[in-house]
């Protein structure tokens, strides 16, 4: 933002350091950290030492140093764009005009607009494969991690500048979906899903797993099913197709809810054949070992790679010859780099699943893919309902999409009820659905992917704590200050007063925003930006109680506006990366 300033200020200092005939130095160029002052700052320890070591001369490089930089400071005297220059312990420190710095940085908020804080793109092409559920069964909240984590990592990676595939790996067969047939053919056949054919599927799906346990007659007769499955029965291959369609219908329902798309789907049906035919290839090469039919087929991993009790061994067909996760897995990964010439290869999945994503990728590596050490797990923990108990599909302890969304904007409708009661009941009602969807992405997405989740409902609607609702309150107010203002000024050129706290501290959060994205981007940690989400409103919020905006004396008062507009800007922006709705009112 001041590299002209810097560069001329470098400058100077190579010619201070030709005129007196010194080592000019490095001139690498360090943030101090800050301190309601912003500065770059760089040292002449290496000067002192090169001076001392050509000259031939024994001193104390640090006190040198010092000397140098003292020299320096005075023959650079307050360079433009600079309020105060320093010598310290051997370094000097530049201090940018904290006036010019805050303007420059609204500046480049307002120019950018929703491209603030973005990165230039990098050529790299990496796809994030997350959400992965399995058709005929429930879709809960402890999917919904997945679904929001997955998200938010592919708007913060495409922001900073990758070239972003958004993949989805749906189980579309196996024992479940057997299950969920035979219970169909039996006690509902004929019938249909009504509008919520998720939750419809689910309740299926757990009546046949209760059938399914209780009984061995019953697991016989799915047995059978699964037999007429594996020979491509015409009548089960119709009636797979039909059921799995209503699934695919409901999970589109859901991703629309949450505003989540993806430019490939893959299905594990599409994978399990060529799966088969690469187990082949893996026993013919000596890779894998195949024990049938008293055993399995298996990747003896630790023995392949010298490892003791590292990767163990990994199970890719069964002893009866059908499929499991990791024969389709190994040909999925194939797949998926034939068909985009993948940079990086990002899986979003479970951590309890942390062992088996290593044995994976360790048996892609012992294939010759050059890409396998550009695969990473990107793990997460589970979410549990209060009182710590687990969510699974096979009994009661689920809260479905449409009954947390609908608990969320109930609650949120009576907190907007008493906010604003003068708005229309329809604004009201959207305005909460974006309060209730914010609060359950911010929840999910304000702790670590490696920490469990325990939904509550008073934090994730806390209108003055760390949640959704406090920061979309934030945005909300400075939308009303600039509505109140009737916008803000396109320009501004007038010499500003020196900024307060509150406003540099505002000012400062704004403009770290573009390195949080990369930072954010670089460790696939979602976490950074929902914490600077948190922070950027609290400064807002700090600035508005202390700072008058609309009854400030010009031109504090424009100045004050477009500072009240970067805010807004930038709270939005890191917002929609959360993948949270912003809204202009509440």
């Amino acid at each position: 933002m001041f590299e002209e300033e810097q560069n001329q200020a470098a400058e100077r200092i190579q010619l201070y350091c030709r005129e007196h005939d010194l080592f000019p130095p490095p001139l690498e160029w360090k943030w101090i950290p800050f301190s309601g002052h912003w500065g770059v700052s760089t040292s002449f320890f290496q000067t002192a030492a090169e001076e001392a070591r050509q000259k031939g001369i024994k001193f104390n490089v640090n006190e040198r140093a010092q000397e140098i930089a003292q020299s320096v400071a005075a023959y650079l005297g307050t360079p433009q764009g600079f309020e105060r220059v320093e010598a310290v312990r051997g370094y000097l420190n530049l201090y940018f005009s904290s006036a010019e710095y805050s303007r420059r940085v609204v500046d480049e908020v307002l120019a950018r607009g929703e491209r603030y804080g973005s990165g230039s793109p990098n050529g790299q092409r990496v796809m994030v494969e997350f959400s992965q559920p399995n058709t005929h069964k429930a879709f809960h909240v402890g999917h919904l991690r997945n679904v929001i984590l997955g998200d938010a990592v592919c708007r913060i990676l495409e922001f900073a500048g990758w070239n972003v595939v958004r993949a989805n790996y749906i189980g579309d067969i196996g024992l479940h979906v057997i299950k969920w047939l035979w219970n169909y053919q039996n006690y509902h056949l004929g019938e249909i899903p009504g509008e919520d054919k998720t939750r419809w599927m689910g309740d299926l799906y757990a009546e046949a797993d209760r059938r399914y346990e209780e009984s061995k007659e019953v697991e016989a007769q799915v047995r059978a099913l699964f037999a007429r499955w594996d020979r491509r029965d015409p009548e089960i291959v119709a009636l797979w197709e039909k059921t799995r369609r209503w699934s695919l219908e409901g999970f589109d329902q859901i991703y629309e809810t949450l505003g989540v798309k993806f430019e490939r789907v893959y299905f594990e049906s599409e994978v399990e054949e060529s799966g088969k035919e690469m187990v082949k290839e893996l026993i013919a090469r000596g890779i894998a070992r195949d024990e049938r039919p008293e055993g399995a087929v298996i990747v003896p991993l630790d023995e392949l790679l010298g490892t003791d009790q590292k990767y163990r061994v990994l199970v890719i067909l069964r002893s009866d010859g059908t499929s499991l996760y990791s024969t389709k897995d190994i040909s999925l990964a194939v797949k998926k780099h034939t068909e985009y010439d993948l940079d990086r290869s990002i899986y979003v999945i479970d951590v309890r699943q942390s062992l088996y994503m290593q044995q994976i990728f360790k048996t892609m590596e012992l294939m010759g893919y050059d890409w396998a050490g550009r695969c990473y797990h990107l793990a997460y923990e589970i979410v549990n309902l209060p009182g710590n108990v687990t969510m699974s599909s096979r009994d009661g302890t689920v809260v479905l999409l449409d009954d947390l969304i609908s608990e969320a904007t109930a609650r949120a409708l009576e907190i907007v009820k008493s906010k604003n009661p003068e708005l229309a009941s329809s604004e009201q009602q959207m305005v909460a659905k974006a309060v209730a969807l914010g609060a359950i992405k911010y929840s999910m997405l304000s702790r670590d992917s490696t920490k469990i989740v325990t939904f509550d409902w008073k934090t994730a609607l806390d209108f003055n704590g760390q949640a959704a609702p406090y920061i979309q309150y934030a945005y909300v107010r400075a939308n009303s200050i600039l509505r109140k203002a009737g916008g803000y000024p396109s320009e501004f050129h007038a010499a500003l007063p020196e900024p307060g706290a509150s406003e540099l501290e505002l000012v400062d959060l704004i403009s770290r925003f573009p390195k949080e994205v990369q930072r954010a981007a670089s460790e696939l940690r979602p976490l950074h930006l929902a914490n600077m989400a948190y922070d950027l409103a609290k400064a807002f919020s700090d600035f508005y109680n202390q700072c008058p905006v609309l009854q400030a004396e010009e031109p504090t008062r424009s100045y004050r506006i477009r500072l009240v507009a970067a805010a807004r800007q930038t709270i939005g922006n890191v917002l929609a990366l959360l993948g949270i709705t912003a809204p202009d009112v509440m």
